[in-house]
């Protein structure tokens, strides 16, 4: 099953999941719909459920796994375009969150996204009664924390408007955009059973992946098309923020970016399982002009 046909899957799954819901709190429900079912490329939930495939040869058994990390990541970018932090007006080429519901509303879905994440995994956990599955959800979970995605996000917080050090770039990118990316690889190699020392390459791989994503992200507030993107390009420029390219440069970092392809493509096969699926996915992300 190719991106596009699990593409398909994870957006009837989050159209569905939020449908005829809520009663006095309807509004919530129609909210966190809205946010999740306006578009995306549904990077976090293709790579689970591919890096599974490639140990059990389905992927279709963890789509409520794969689409809890949707929720999450969702939620995520709710409160990134919030006034108080990025002040974005448009996401996947729609009004964000809080231009349409209002700013308070937007804070609500957001966490409300986050909790209703956690409730799915818990309800697969306690389905299955395995402890890969409390492993994998404790690996989405903490991700998504402190130490995770809210500990890269605190520290681009406080960066605004100062020169970072680029061992704190490092954690930033690490943190903010990677740890959800490599916890949902991992995720799907331990609900898959791979070994241990599988387990390993695609840490490592995670870990390279995330970086360069968020290199790639960097690269094309630069030069992308907004249009195409369908967010608001130069924001890190509006907001004298930190990246890659303010220490490097654009040339650089497309440099270190197509380094960090190959290693990717590298580690993956020499996996001894077929992984040309997470392969084709990869090239494509890092490869992407939108």
């Amino acid at each position: 099953m190719y991106k596009e046909e699990l593409k398909t899957k994870i957006d009837e799954y989050l159209k569905e999941y939020f449908l005829n819901k809520g009663s006095y709190n309807k509004t919530i429900y129609d909210s966190m719909g809205y946010s999740v079912n306006v578009g995306g490329k549904r990077i976090r939930p293709i790579l689970m459920m591919l890096t599974y495939k490639m140990y059990k040869n389905e992927c279709m058994s963890i789509l409520p796994m794969a689409c809890a990390i949707e929720m999450i990541h969702t939620y995520s970018l709710i409160h990134d375009d919030l006034p108080a932090m990025d002040n974005d007006d448009l996401r996947r080429g729609k009004p964000t969150n809080h231009k349409v519901f209002g700013e308070a509303v937007a804070i609500l879905t957001g966490d409300s996204l986050l909790n209703e994440a956690m409730n799915v995994m818990f309800d697969y956990a306690v389905e299955h009664n395995k402890a890969e599955t409390v492993k994998a959800a404790k690996l989405i979970s903490n991700a998504a924390g402190a130490e995770g995605m809210i500990g890269g996000q605190i520290v681009d917080i406080l960066g605004e408007g100062k020169e970072m050090t680029l061992d704190e770039l490092k954690y930033m990118h690490k943190n903010k955009t990677g740890a959800l990316i490599k916890a949902a690889i991992l995720a799907g190699a331990v609900l898959g059973g791979a070994s241990e020392d599988d387990i390993r390459k695609l840490d490592e791989f995670g870990e390279k992946l995330g970086l360069a994503f968020q290199i790639k992200d960097d690269i094309l507030d630069v030069v992308g098309d907004e249009k195409k993107l369908g967010k608001k390009v130069h924001v890190d420029a509006e907001h004298d923020k930190n990246n890659y390219i303010t220490f490097y440069g654009i040339d650089k970092c497309k440099k270190i970016c197509s380094d960090l392809t190959n290693d990717c493509i590298n580690l993956l096969s020499d996996i001894q399982k077929d992984s040309t699926e997470l392969q084709d996915l990869t090239k494509f992300l890092l490869m992407r002009e939108n």
